[in-house]
């Protein structure tokens, strides 16, 4: 069976940290203890937003867009973020 060729594509589950430039994901889950989750879902990290990695430039921190807001990232940050 084909898959319908209208649907958008499905991209296995990844790291924000491993996202390239430009492209567009949607926030799936965090991986971290309760203060770094709340202090996500501050920013307007939740689920199924949808983010545009504007720089990631290793070793450096990552820029992405989200809701009409530029947020900085730490890599190690970026790393507990859970994309697809």
């Amino acid at each position: 069976m084909n898959p319908d060729p209208q649907s958008p594509r499905k991209r296995p589950p990844m790291l924000l940290s491993m996202v390239s430039n430009g492209e567009k994901v949607t926030l799936i889950a965090i991986q971290a203890g309760r203060g770094l989750v709340q202090r996500l879902a501050d920013m307007g990290f939740v689920p199924s937003v949808e983010i545009v990695v504007v720089n990631n430039g290793a070793p450096g921190p990552i820029v992405v867009t989200l809701r009409g807001s530029r947020l900085v990232l730490g890599r190690g940050m970026a790393h507990k973020i859970i994309v697809q």
